[in-house]
């Protein structure tokens, strides 16, 4: 029996700010200003701490895969370009952001396990809070930590764990599919937070049936799955969804003056059966995907064309999601 294969897809250590090192001067050369530094001690501290445990983590699940009968290999999330083939398993290590990064490489066939590797703790954020936010990865589609990794790999490679199947979001601009597909959601907006997103926008069914055509100008389109609606779309006001649903939410952004046969329909739900037509009206627009890491630019008289007609994430999710799922 062949020997299975697993990816170890890694949050990189330069996220976190370095810390400023002395430089050596002559004695005759006056020294160069000093770098600006946090004001409090703690929070450098803190830093240290926080590339400290996820390095720990890492080095923790390679020591564990070591001992597996397995194939591995790792790579840092920002060396990676081109699509996942060729493994059984991939395994993120940071947090949503990381497995979010490794999601737009993978087509509906390989599972993805998360490893939160720095989970928050409620105790340090109540000792630290009169002095900075001390929270740290939510990992809310992360099923491990540093701490039940190997019984949760365990239980992946047995069987006894099973994937679930999540939703999500296609994007065709101007009829041609982009090859990322969003798990959490889309940005469209005008690439300058300041400036006003000028679009129209309307619902069609799959029988050809569409909606009434909203003109906006607001601050964007948000488009979020159901995994999607519990992160910026629930921040923004939305409601969240069974985790299982295949349909999605959109919500447009800070509308300005909206008509009153508009704004029942300024936020709602794109059904399964249903796609969503836009077409944008600035001279610059961008379509972002999870985030802003991935981003296809726009321009005055695109369409984009946004469904959750993808290939499903196969994710092996925590156990209190798989609960809220069941009811």
């Amino acid at each position: 029996m062949a020997r299975r294969r697993v990816l170890l897809f890694l949050k990189p250590f330069d996220v976190y700010p370095p810390r400023p090192l002395a430089s050596a001067s002559s004695p005759t050369t006056p020294p160069p200003p000093p770098p600006p530094r946090a004001a409090n001690p703690k929070v450098l501290s803190y830093l240290d701490d926080r590339c400290r445990v996820h390095k720990n983590t890492i080095n923790l699940c390679k020591s564990i895969l070591q001992r597996k009968p397995l194939e591995w290999i790792s790579v840092q999330r920002n060396h990676l370009s081109k699509p996942i083939h060729d493994v059984d398993l991939v395994i993120t290590v940071g947090g949503d952001g990381t497995l979010l990064r490794a999601s737009h490489f993978l087509d509906g066939s390989i599972p993805i396990l998360g490893v939160n590797s720095d989970p928050t703790c409620s105790d340090e954020v109540e000792e630290l809070t009169d002095d900075f936010d001390a929270r740290r990865s939510t990992g809310y589609l992360c099923a491990a930590t540093a701490r039940n990794f190997e019984q949760i790999l365990d239980a992946t490679l047995a069987g006894s764990i099973h994937h679930s199947e999540l939703s999500r979001i296609s994007v065709k601009l101007n009829g041609f599919q982009l090859p990322t597909y969003a798990l959490n959601d889309i940005l469209v907006a005008h690439p300058c937070p300041a400036s006003v997103s000028r679009f129209s926008l309307r619902k069609r069914s799959s029988t050809g049936e569409t909606s009434h055509l909203i003109n906006s100008r607001s601050s964007g389109l948000r488009v979020s799955t159901a995994t999607g609606s519990t992160a910026a779309m629930l921040s923004a006001g939305g409601f969240m969804m069974p985790i299982s649903s295949r349909e999605l939410q959109y919500m447009i952004r800070e509308p300005i003056s909206p008509t009153d046969a508009d704004k029942p329909l300024l936020h709602g739900l794109v059904k399964q059966e249903q796609d969503m037509l836009i077409v944008w009206y600035n001279q610059e627009g961008a379509a972002y995907i999870d985030g802003s890491h991935v981003m296809y630019s726009i321009q005055h008289g695109d369409t984009l064309e946004i469904s959750s007609d993808a290939p499903t994430l196969k994710v092996i999710l925590p156990e209190y999601l798989l609960k809220q799922s069941s009811l």
